[in-house]
């Protein structure tokens, strides 16, 4: 069991590295929506992140957390979007 666990917190480890594109994308995306779904693409990788740790880890707290993460990360990309299509007025 600990080598699953072990890939399972490797696997975790390579996505955390490899949000580091997203994250470029993000601070210096050339328009809003490139940096929209630059956020939306690390607040998936997050919530995969925290699920591969709550099967590691055998703590089913994780994902709830996860869950929660979830419903934000879609909440954040209606809104936003709400935002670019009103012209960057908020309502």
């Amino acid at each position: 069991m600990a080598l699953v666990s072990a890939v399972l917190v490797g696997g975790a480890v390579g996505l955390v590295v490899l949000t580091a594109g997203p994250l470029y994308r993000a601070a210096r995306g050339p328009t809003v929506l490139d940096r929209a779904i630059a956020v939306n693409a690390v607040g998936t990788t997050t919530i995969v992140v925290l699920a591969l740790l709550a099967a590691a880890f055998d703590e089913p707290g994780f994902l709830d957390v996860a869950l929660v993460y979830a419903v934000l990360n879609f909440l954040l990309s209606i809104g936003l979007s709400r935002v670019v299509l009103d012209g960057g007025e908020v309502l």
